[in-house]
């Protein structure tokens, strides 16, 4: 017995041997019954690790909505900002970061140190190691710095535009989002009654969210864009429609001081502008005029509106110009093929925002621009640049050559 098992051992040993100096078309027998196939055992082995990674991806959507509650709730722990303040070549611990917020929870520094472990993971937040292993030094990244409210010059930042998004008034309208599809209507108004900028204008508190959230975002945009367009040059009037408190004109007329500006918007947003050198603030409804002015500006106006009030928008703007004039648009543009790129993903989220936030608000295709640009009765239209993953565009009065991306 113990001759036979020994032999059948060898046996075994000699077939596996062969097997592996053969090519991978080669069967190894094992036993009387067992046949192993190798280049099948590879198949199957990559496919059970696309279904792993598959799965970990769905998971990952389920858990989705962890990252931004996390981010958000580092931003109002002045997480950001703690870090901002050490200097970019200075790491702290969770319990260093801990020490400078307003708590006695013995528990805190743990669980900052978990929040901070999820934002590294998703490369909000970079780490490094002490000695020990187990003790981890965090730091800004890239991405990260956008959420220090006083990181960045005259303290901006996407912060208050983070408070916004995730605002209850704003977060509440998705209960309702399955409701407006299968029976129309605005999720918005279906929580709130009215659509969100009548809202603001009679809630104070959201009211002050969105218009800081607005405030910061366009300074970060708008110093962009005058880094490199220049179509504002030899304008003498420029009038930004839906300009909320002032900055995009303040920044305009401060590098332009010849320029005179006109801040419009509705009436209880021109109550809180601050006054600004060489901008007027005029109250008014888009709707129904707009002021005149050589160059009107649109800063992300036409995707909170439906293609038919952003028609009367455009008609009301080319009216209000001279027969040289010409709107500045930005907004973001979607491919015409979903793609899977952080630009493109952004875009994406936006407009599942509008379309939840805005009456008839979307993110536009190309060719959608164009169609409401020309039945508004412009003749032609100029992408100048490409700032903020939003196209800088001019709806010119007069003919011009156009110049379109290729999205």
């Amino acid at each position: 017995m113990g001759r036979n098992r020994r032999q059948k051992a060898r046996q075994m040993a000699a077939a596996a041997a062969a097997a592996s100096s053969s090519s991978a078309q080669t069967h190894i027998v094992i036993g009387p019954t067992t046949i192993i196939d190798n280049q099948e055992s590879q198949r199957i082995q990559k496919r059970e690790e696309e279904e792993e990674e598959a799965f970990s991806e769905a998971m990952e959507l389920v858990y989705g909505s962890t990252l931004p509650m996390a981010i958000h709730t580092a931003i109002d722990l002045g997480v950001f900002d703690i870090l901002a303040n050490v200097g970019p070549s200075v790491t702290l611990s969770a319990e260093e970061i801990v020490a400078q917020m307003p708590t006695t929870n013995p528990d805190a520094p743990a669980m900052i140190n978990r929040i901070c472990s999820l934002l590294v993971h998703h490369g909000v937040l970079g780490v490094s190691l002490d000695d020990d292993i187990f003790h981890r030094r965090y730091c800004l990244t890239s991405v990260s710095k956008y959420f220090a409210r006083g990181n960045q010059q005259d303290g901006v930042s996407l912060a208050p535009l983070m408070d916004l998004v995730h605002d209850k008034v704003y977060l509440d309208s998705w209960s309702q989002l399955k409701n407006a599809i299968l029976e129309g209507g605005l999720p918005f108004s279906k929580v709130h009654g009215m659509h969100a900028y009548e809202y603001a204008g009679r809630d104070g508190r959201f009211s002050q969210v969105f218009n800081t959230a607005m405030f910061s975002h366009t300074a970060i945009v708008v110093k962009k864009i005058l880094e490199s367009f220049k179509g504002f040059e030899n304008l003498k009037q420029v009038v930004d429609v839906g300009g909320g408190i002032g900055v995009a004109l303040n920044l305009i007329t401060s590098k332009y001081p010849t320029m005179k500006g006109i801040n419009f918007d509705l009436p209880h947003v021109i109550k809180h502008a601050p006054p600004f050198p060489g901008v007027k603030h005029v109250a008014g409804d888009m709707f129904e005029s707009v002021p005149k002015g050589d160059a009107i500006f649109l800063n992300g106006i036409l995707r909170d509106w439906s293609d038919d009030r952003c028609l009367k928008l455009l008609k009301n703007c080319y009216n209000s110009l001279p027969k040289d004039g010409k709107v500045i648009v930005v907004e973001q543009i979607l491919p015409v093929f979903p793609e899977m790129t952080t630009f493109e993903r952004g875009k994406s989220l936006l407009d599942m925002l509008m379309m939840t936030q805005k009456p008839g608000g979307k993110v536009r295709m190309q060719h959608e621009l164009f169609d409401l640009a020309f039945g508004a009765g412009f003749k032609s239209i100029s992408f100048t640049c490409f700032v903020c993953n939003s196209a800088v565009m001019e709806f010119n009065k007069k003919d011009k050559e156009s110049v379109s991306f290729a999205l």
